[in-house]
């Protein structure tokens, strides 16, 4: 019987979000298991193919670490391109 083989490659998504409250107002802090693991499925349904099973560590990058990606980001978004 052959061993099946699995490999935990590391990816991001880039995003930011815009509010007029401080950072820390803005971020929940009393998501359940639950509902983590439904943003996990979501995210395995959408992005990969089938068989493929995601897991997150959710985090915010302070934006001057992130600022190139926000930019960028805000381009597209915002439609302005180079």
């Amino acid at each position: 019987m052959e061993e099946q083989r699995y490999v935990a490659v590391p990816f991001a998504l880039v995003g930011f979000f815009v509010t007029d409250r401080d950072v820390e107002e803005s971020i929940r802090t009393d998501d359940t298991p639950e509902e983590l693991e439904k943003l996990q499925d979501l995210l395995a349904r959408f992005l990969f193919r089938e068989g493929v099973r995601v897991a997150l560590y959710p985090s915010v990058v302070p934006p001057e670490q992130a600022q190139e990606a926000a930019e960028e980001l805000e381009k597209i978004v915002f439609g302005e391109e180079e």
